[in-house]
């Protein structure tokens, strides 16, 4: 049987090697001019393989139609990754937050194990090689044209090509419209894993570059008083609001939300941040009472040193709304409460995502209801499947994007 797979990163080099390996006969299409362009970038280049937890618990890392990927997830797991890298020769390490990575800290490593893959099963590569269009016959595929004209004929075709996210990576949405030209509806395209806007910029502009460590995050809907996310970790101020590990994380939970981008407009979603969360408030109150008895002469705005970043201290005083040039000894217990109220619940008002292009993963994609569950095959289109993030799901950071790449590529590549 002839498989055209469409797209070279780590979802369509798997359902390659997968298709190779079920005794067909694979062309691999990518339209860059080497493979793998985004797998290399994952991680901080560092390529967060997967996630260490039990394959059960991926779906609930999983925000964007988790529960259509359990079939998948049960075909080829995370220990099957681990194990194929491992036969390739790439040692891995287990790190903090369940994240594997290579042993050699190099993203090029996994990728050449994909290659190297790809070439001892004689998979046949084509890059500098865009598809144009998919041809099918009354209701079955059977090839695709390319850019310059040419003709490949297939039994089946697997569309791989990614969604929106790093667009210079090859990921331009390309696959959306060879699927809405067969007859598929794509869901509603924006950025998840994304850095979030932030109503108060100039705050967050005059700490941009300020990274937090171990503060714990609350997005609070309030109109219904209701915590939409809760998350421990790092983030980081930039120039038009706050990234950073906990902020992605929670845009991916967010931008799923009902009525999300009405809630945002009326100001109504909030990023409330608690920047000590291991002291409960009374005890924040002892701490702060100390350093200020340590400091009873100095001036308010020179008393803040041990307790938050140079780049912070400015921002606080001007919220505090505490004289700075007031002496320590001369602030009362009430101003002292309020700022402990404060460092516990640090408020910004959330005003939008950041472009799909400067997301890590895509949100929305091919309708999931589209897609036979159990073999990424069309449900409109005999002969045509799908993998990776063109699909319609999407997870939080921690390997699991990257998971659903190899096994919704493994079992797509699966057809016979």
């Amino acid at each position: 049987m002839n498989i055209v797979v469409i797209g070279g990163g780590p979802a369509g080099m798997m359902a390659a090697i997968s298709s190779k390996e079920n005794g067909n006969n694979v062309i691999l299409l990518e339209k860059m001019n080497t493979l793998g362009r985004k797998l290399l970038i994952t991680g901080k280049g560092r390529c967060n393989i997967t996630s260490s937890l039990d394959i059960s618990e991926f779906i609930k890392n999983i925000p964007g139609n988790g529960k259509f990927l359990f079939s998948v997830f049960q075909n080829f797991t995370n220990q099957d990754i681990i194990n194929f890298l491992n036969k390739q020769g790439i040692k891995v390490k287990e790190e903090r937050g369940n994240r594997f990575f290579p042993l050699s800290d190099h993203s090029e490593d996994v990728l050449s194990a994909f290659i190297n893959k790809l070439h001892e099963l004689k998979v046949e590569i084509k890059t500098n090689c865009k598809v144009n269009k998919i041809l099918k016959k009354e209701n079955k595929v059977i090839g695709v044209e390319l850019e310059d004209g040419k003709k490949i004929h297939a039994d089946k075709v697997i569309i791989a090509c990614g969604g929106k996210s790093y667009p210079m990576t090859g990921s331009t949405g390309d696959g959306y419209k060879l699927a809405q030209e067969l007859g598929h509806s794509i869901t509603n395209i924006r950025g998840s894993l994304v850095p979030l806007n932030i109503k108060e910029s100039e705050i967050c502009k005059n700490m941009q570059g300020l990274s937090l460590k171990n503060v714990e995050i609350e997005i609070i809907d309030q109109t219904k008083n209701k915590k939409v996310y809760t998350d421990f970790g790092e983030m980081i101020f930039t120039h038009f609001g706050v990234s950073g590990p906990i902020v992605l994380s929670a845009s991916s939970h967010l931008v799923r939300y009902k009525n999300i981008d009405t809630l945002i407009k009326e100001g109504k979603i909030k990023l409330v941040i608690d920047l000590k969360p291991a002291l409960l408030e009374e005890k924040l109150d002892d701490r702060i009472n100390r350093d200020f008895n340590k400091f009873k002469n100095k001036l308010f705005k020179n008393s803040l040193e041990n307790l938050l970043p140079k780049k912070m201290i400015p921002i606080m005083i001007d919220l505090s709304k505490i004289s700075p040039e007031k002496k320590v000894n001369e602030i009362t217990r009430k101003e002292r409460n309020s700022l402990v109220k404060l460092l516990k619940n640090f408020e910004l008002t959330i005003e939008g995502f950041r472009p799909v292009e400067e997301a890590i993963i895509t949100s929305g994609g091919i309708n999931i209801k589209e897609i036979n569950p159990s073999t990424m095959e069309s449900k409109i289109i005999q002969g045509l499947y799908f993998a990776g993030e063109i699909i319609d799901v999407d997870a939080y950071t921690g390997g699991f994007n990257l998971q659903i790449a190899y096994s919704t590529g493994y079992v797509a590549g699966l057809c016979k």
